[in-house]
């Protein structure tokens, strides 16, 4: 607006067998079901937050991070997003039961396949909401919709309900802290202008977040991705 491959153990994590009292126990010694396999298994989270997005080439992502290094260092105080993490979202699902996510991956392979990889490029900047910067997307966007269109109803034959929300092609570069309704405005004025080379979006990916999990940086991680066309 606002990456088959595992990543980092896939989005089940490490699972473990059922916990089971051992026949003795020396005084002090921890139960058996207190090693780290059934810590994992018991606090493993029951629900993940997933999108389904395109992703720029990094060769892309550098041309655009160039001509951001200068604000970077202006506006410190932003919550710059990680390189790495540029997306542009084509569903946001929000927070799906772990046992779920595995149906969408037969039909999201077969989606990808039949659809050709869209061209497109960076371009330009503008803000959401006084806080939020983002870089805009041109090209193939006829056809950028209608892979959205065609991601929702699979998502949605999959028997999962999310939010629809209007498709608004863009990459989300940084948020201003609260309080600050300038910064951004400011930074995106500053290379309104740019206008980067194109590049065919070459995957489909169903990213995993850990927004709203802590207070630390939010991070994406591929739970599978495939090729398009």
């Amino acid at each position: 607006m606002p990456p088959p491959r595992t990543v980092g153990g896939g989005i089940h994590g490490v699972r473990a067998g059922p916990c089971r009292s051992p026949r003795t126990r020396s005084v002090g010694r921890p139960p058996a079901c207190c090693t780290k396999s059934c810590v994992n298994e018991q606090t493993q989270p029951a629900t993940v937050r997933v999108f389904i997005a395109l992703a720029p080439p990094d060769h892309a992502k550098e041309e655009l991070a160039r001509e951001l290094r200068a604000a970077q260092g202006a506006y410190p105080r932003m919550r710059w997003n990680r390189i790495e993490d540029w997306h542009i979202t084509l569903a946001f699902l929000g927070e799906l039961p772990v046992g779920t996510v595995p149906l969408l991956h037969g039909p999201l392979a077969a989606l990808a396949a039949d659809h050709r990889p869209p061209r497109l490029a960076l371009r330009g900047s503008g803000v959401f909401d006084d806080r939020v910067l983002w870089s805009g997307i041109e090209g193939d966007v006829e056809e950028l919709h209608l892979l959205a269109a065609d991601v929702r109803s699979a998502v949605k034959a999959c028997g999962v309900t999310f939010e629809e929300r209007p498709l608004r092609p863009h990459l989300t570069l940084a948020r201003a802290r609260r309080g600050d309704l300038t910064s951004a405005a400011e930074i995106a004025e500053g290379f309104a202008g740019f206008s980067g080379l194109r590049w065919p979006a070459g995957r489909l990916h169903l990213v995993g977040s850990n927004a709203g999990r802590s207070r630390g940086p939010i991070h994406y991680r591929d739970i599978e991705a495939w090729p398009l066309g």
